[in-house]
């Protein structure tokens, strides 16, 4: 899953949402830190469930076949057993590979949970919450997962509306879905740079604090 993330922006993506980032951050005290990860975890019981739930109706289905062509019988345990033994592994390898296939086996919940988690810890592990006026705003995608979240220091949730981001995640969300990732990512940040603007304006001594694009795999 490693390379979902360096697959998701090509350059002129990359270069698209770093320019929606300076453009915003020239009218706004704030900081947007867009970050991609490849996944927030690696669902280990995903594989093992997902594997399981492969290999034993093809064991099953097997068994009767080469069993008969065995001498063994229809039914045979031994074979039933090895068939099983064999078709496992390499259908946890498939489910690594195929991350959609993957995605079958994880429950909803745990995908927004991790999501989340994998979110805040970004937040405080690239330093959003030490920004001078307490203005980070992290713009986070998880590629796997196709979720999206965005987390915003206490600066600006002390003075910005709940929820005025479930929208632009849920757009963020359907223009990645549609293949528009650049440029829905791109128009997020300049959503959240717009809101920003208007509690947080630009001063005169504003610097830039944080990287505006961060990509981990």
């Amino acid at each position: 899953m490693k390379d979902l993330a360096a697959e998701f922006l090509n350059e002129t993506d990359r270069e698209r949402v770093i320019a929606a980032v300076r453009a915003a951050e020239r009218r706004t005290s704030g900081e947007i830190v867009p970050l991609v990860v490849a996944a927030s975890y690696h669902y280990p019981m995903a594989d093992l469930i997902g594997a399981l739930a492969l290999a034993l109706p093809a064991a099953i289905i097997g068994t009767p076949l080469i069993g008969a062509r065995l001498w063994l019988g229809p039914d045979s345990m031994w074979v039933f057993i090895g068939l099983f033994t064999i078709l496992f592994s390499p259908a946890q390898v498939l489910l690594k590979r195929r991350p959609a296939l993957k995605r079958i086996f994880i429950s909803r919940h745990d995908l927004d949970e991790e999501v989340e988690e994998r979110a805040i810890t970004a937040f405080f592990r690239h330093g959003l919450y030490r920004t001078r006026e307490g203005t980070g705003v992290l713009v986070f995608v998880s590629v796997f997962e196709r979720r999206a979240w965005i987390l915003a220091d206490q600066g600006i949730n002390d003075k910005v509306p709940a929820g005025t981001w479930d929208q632009v995640v849920r757009d963020l969300i359907a223009g990645i879905r549609a293949g528009r990732q650049g440029e829905a990512l791109g128009a997020a940040v300049t959503r959240v740079g717009a809101v920003l603007a208007e509690y947080f304006p630009i001063r005169s001594d504003d610097r830039d604090e944080l990287r505006n694009l961060i990509v981990e795999s």
